[in-house]
């Protein structure tokens, strides 16, 4: 005698309904176990039922389950291909170009310093000769309008210790000196003091 085949669908009668989960909810509980058990497999089953009631079965601990489920869940959503909002569009293509360019200014600073020269012709080695002899040029007429600036820093100083050296000489009042040194103080004149002190033969100014 063939059993007769159960139609899927919403058991009406609450006590044949409840009677219908507690006997399949065993069942599936069990087919859990022996899957796990025969196939190695991590399981992780919630189960609640129409009155909110729990049921749950774990193959090792529903934490770490749940756990690796949302990391399984999270790699595959950033693999598909869901539409983007323009924003992170905008940034996603914004960090693009900043990468690429930080690729392309890093390649061309080493090319500054002459590493990674072996795949460039002639014609851009000759460029990049060309770029560098440009380069320095700057530096040189930087460094030399530094160095005329310091020289006329100091010519200054000397004159101001020429002056001072002279009316000491002549007693003129220190209050005078200091007012004439003052007035005519130049920009940073600590950094050059001793030097001049020294050029001149004079003693090394203390505070």
């Amino acid at each position: 005698m063939t059993r007769k085949k159960i139609q899927i669908k919403r058991i009406d009668n609450t006590t044949a309904r409840q009677v219908t989960f507690s006997k399949r909810r065993r069942g599936l509980f069990k087919k859990a176990l022996e899957l796990s058990t025969l196939c190695d497999a991590e399981i992780g089953l919630i189960v609640f039922s129409s009155t909110g009631k729990l049921f749950d079965y774990a193959s090792s601990s529903m934490q770490q389950v749940i756990e690796r489920h949302d990391l399984h869940s999270g790699r595959n959503l950033d693999k598909t291909n869901q539409p983007q909002s323009v924003e992170l569009q905008l940034e996603n293509t914004t960090c693009t170009l900043l990468s690429k360019e930080i690729v392309e200014k890093t390649h061309e600073l080493r090319k500054m310093k002459g590493e990674e020269l072996q795949g460039l012709n002639v014609d851009e080695l000759q460029e990049l000769e060309q770029l560098l002899h440009a380069s320095l040029g700057r530096v040189s007429k930087t460094k030399r309008d530094k160095m005329m600036d310091e020289n006329q820093q100091l010519r200054q100083m000397e004159n101001l210790l020429n002056v001072e050296a002279h009316l000491l000489g002549q007693g003129q009042p220190s209050e005078l000196v200091t007012n004439i040194c003052s007035s005519a103080d130049p920009p940073h004149q600590d950094l050059h003091t001793s030097d001049t002190s020294l050029r001149l033969g004079l003693p090394y100014p203390h505070d």
